[in-house]
């Protein structure tokens, strides 16, 4: 006669017969990936900007974004719409993604040979001008080799307020003009002066002459 017993339940949570899975001591990896940091697309404008020698004014003008709007964004406290970017982008001449391209890390030392020194040719005025400073300094400080012919000369208008030069003669000897006064100066006296006014340096010798020129934007 078969037994009418039902078989007794194993309770929850008891020990059975069948062997355990081995327990893992290491920690399930995280599927998710870290957040990146967003691209510093206001930073990304000013140096655009800055390489292009223009000013807040002059990008403003040019994209039709007000200038006060320009200089949040250019400090990241404000972040520009499709729209705007656009805007600025095609003032600036390059195209929209290039806003979101991670600048390249600086060299540890770079090295520019001669022919990559931009040179400012015054033939008129018999002076040229080799461009020693880097282009992500223009606007802010800047330093030139400045080679005047007899006769020639460097005449500028007056720079941003609070703007001074430094200048050290080379070779031979100049005349500097600033604020009204003049001053000659022999091969290696240096002239401080202001350049928010109209100045100029003159060759005031018979030979070539030969200067560093260190502009100091205000």
């Amino acid at each position: 006669m078969a037994s009418t017993r039902k078989p007794r339940a194993t309770p929850v949570g008891a020990l059975s017969d069948a062997p355990a899975p081995a327990a893992s001591s290491a920690q399930p990896a995280s599927t998710v990936p870290a957040a990146a940091a967003p691209p510093r697309v206001g930073e990304q404008i000013q140096r655009l900007r800055t390489e292009r020698k223009m000013t807040l004014d002059d990008l403003s003008r040019a994209a039709g974004v007000s200038k006060s709007m320009l200089s949040e964004i250019e400090r990241d406290k404000a972040n520009p719409t499709i729209a705007v970017a656009w805007r600025l982008t095609n003032a600036l001449g390059v195209k929209l993604d290039s806003l979101f391209v991670a600048p390249k890390a600086p060299e540890a030392i770079a090295v520019a040979g001669p022919h990559d020194i931009p040179t400012l040719l015054g033939h008129e005025a018999g002076y040229q001008l080799r461009v020693w400073g880097p282009i992500e300094l223009a606007g802010h400080f800047e330093w030139y080799e400045l080679t005047l012919k007899p006769g020639g000369a460097l005449v500028s208008g007056a720079h941003e307020p609070g703007t001074r030069e430094h200048l050290t003669v080379l070779q031979g000897s100049v005349e500097i003009e600033a604020a009204g006064a003049t001053q000659r100066l022999k091969a290696a006296d240096t002239a401080r002066y202001i350049a928010d006014q109209p100045h100029a340096v003159r060759n005031a010798g018979k030979g070539e002459a030969r200067a560093l020129l260190v502009v100091i934007h205000g």
